[in-house]
């Protein structure tokens, strides 16, 4: 009875708009990959928050490389 939100996340470089499309698509990939598992699809939400919540601070290739990343929360 779990559902799960998949959050996508980008680095800072892009713009706003390029970036939340991103986060989208990054989630959404997330999400078709889980139901290729066998996961049933309406238990799978996606959302994107682009560049706005870095789990890594700083402008380098490692910080960038940590905030590209898809993130699961468990309703």
């Amino acid at each position: 009875d779990v559902s799960v939100i998949i959050e996508g996340h980008c680095d800072e470089r892009g713009t706003s708009e390029y970036n939340i499309a991103l986060g989208e698509r990054r989630a959404l990939s997330v999400k078709n990959f889980l139901t290729n598992l066998g996961i049933v699809e309406s238990r799978l939400r996606t959302i994107s928050y682009g560049e706005e919540r870095p789990v890594a601070r700083g402008h380098t290739e490692e910080a960038w490389a940590e905030n590209r990343r898809a993130h699961f929360v468990l309703k």
